[in-house]
């Protein structure tokens, strides 16, 4: 028979740096951007999405709705999916960059939570510290007066949005770790490509409706703004696509482990170009949520080991 072709060794982490360097990218632009509602980036971007992803459908000949018994899985994955992009941007929009980046990055710890209570997944004692520890970064960095005091220093605009944006980045942290649930349910019997087409379809349907109801759409006035749209949902989709090509060619572990660029790449974007000095208690809340986020990774991938070996035997 034919011998496979080796994968380059590292390709996976590789791809997973690259799509976190366009994921803070993206980011940057969007606290770039003046006078466009987060609702109304979003629904760029699922634009850009579909028009992107129509053609992989028509090629891989998938259709446009999916298996029977998997449609209703791809429609949460796309409200749950949507709706997590949409409450990243508003929180980007409203609160320095590391911040918000560093919530959301608490994704693996409310994973393998929501994974225990749906898919029945081990959640050990280890996972529970780890859940306390991305919940006290979580505190760090929203800094509620009952806990630090009338005066909070360190944020962007008044402590309300502040709120506000905590409240919209762990929400969408919620979602984002409801929908790899789904993806984790729905396994690989439904070709990734679709699974974007969801998102994308699902969202933009559902930002159209939001922005009538809030009477917020409007045309970007300035050219650089229309620029920053349009790079927003190219650097966004290819982010996602590469996260999605190395999840296929690597192990969930490492990927996850990989995944602290992130937060990186965040602090340095956010002291570079928009001269905001992250503070000590982000700094601590971003330590915190890191090893927390680490270390579920490093013990789910230890578990997938532990288990391929046992079916080695």
């Amino acid at each position: 028979g034919t011998k496979k072709k080796a994968a380059c060794p590292g390709l996976g982490l590789f791809y997973t740096v690259l799509s976190a360097f366009l994921f803070s990218v993206a980011s940057l632009f969007l606290k770039k951007i003046e006078d466009v509602h987060s609702v109304e980036v979003s629904a760029f971007r699922c634009v850009f999405q579909m028009a992107f992803v129509l053609p992989g459908l028509i090629y891989y000949k998938t259709g446009f709705l999916g298996p029977k018994g998997k449609r209703v899985f791809l429609f949460f994955r796309g409200f749950l999916g949507s709706s997590a992009m949409i409450l990243l941007y508003y929180a980007f929009q409203v609160m320095p960059l590391a911040d918000a980046t560093v919530i959301t990055f608490s994704s693996p710890v409310f994973t393998s939570l929501l994974a225990w209570i749906f898919l029945k997944e081990k959640y050990s004692l280890w996972d529970l510290l780890f859940t306390l520890f991305a919940l006290t970064g979580v505190v760090l960095i929203a800094r509620p007066p009952f806990l630090f005091g009338s005066h909070v220093t360190g944020i962007e605009g008044s402590y309300t949005d502040h709120l506000k944006g905590t409240i919209a980045a762990i929400t969408s942290t919620v979602s984002t770790a409801s929908t790899i649930v789904i993806l984790r349910k729905v396994g690989k019997s439904v070709h990734y490509f679709l699974s974007i087409w969801y998102y994308a379809v699902i969202g933009l349907m559902g930002c159209v409706i939001a922005l009538f109801v809030m009477n917020e759409w409007r045309l970007p006035y300035c050219g650089r703004d229309r620029v920053f749209l349009i790079l927003i949902g190219l650097l966004g989709l290819g982010g996602q696509i590469f996260l999605t090509k190395a999840l296929q060619i690597e192990k969930a572990g490492p990927v996850a482990i990989m995944k602290t660029m992130d937060v990186v790449f965040a602090f340095i974007l956010q002291i570079l170009f928009l001269n905001h000095l992250p503070t000590w208690w982000t700094v601590g809340g971003a330590l915190c949520v890191v090893a927390s986020s680490s270390g579920t990774a490093i013990r789910k991938w230890q578990q997938s080991l532990k288990k391929a070996k046992q079916s080695e035997i």
